[in-house]
């Protein structure tokens, strides 16, 4: 089989999880610069065979979308150029950075390690693919 990779897209950072070849569990890959993503990817690719890419959809709490959803677009848009082959799916991001955070409470980080926010990228984008996955198996 192939993995499934999901990016947690920002400004400045984006945090990168992707599923073993069973696609049953999501680990944390990395967290990288935003505007290095495709080339990333690219290497990726490469080295791995992957044949889904979840992307996080960012909403208001009214569902909405946010201040950020131009630059997802864009974003999407780039990816869509660069691997026109590839599928993409869309999930709704809100709360997975609150989510990553208390997991890090939950697994005992000290509060200077919860700081990390490449850390926090990295986490919520790993909780929006195992939830995608579950969603699946549904």
């Amino acid at each position: 089989m192939s993995r499934i990779l999901a990016i947690d897209f920002g400004l400045k950072r984006t945090g990168i999880a992707v599923t073993d070849e069973l696609q049953i569990i999501a680990s944390g890959l990395t967290t990288i610069a935003s505007e290095t993503a495709i080339d990333f990817l690219k290497n990726y690719f490469e080295k791995e065979n992957v044949s889904a890419l979840i992307i996080g959809e960012p909403k208001q709490m009214n569902g909405q979308p946010s201040e950020s959803t131009d630059i997802i677009e864009k974003f999407v848009l780039k990816l869509k150029i660069e691997f026109p082959d590839m599928k993409i799916d869309r999930v709704d991001e809100r709360f997975t950075s609150k989510m990553a955070v208390k997991s890090m409470i939950d697994s005992g980080l000290k509060k200077k390690q919860r700081q990390n926010k490449a850390l926090i990228d990295e986490i919520a984008a790993t909780i929006m693919l195992q939830d995608y996955l579950t969603r699946k198996m549904i």
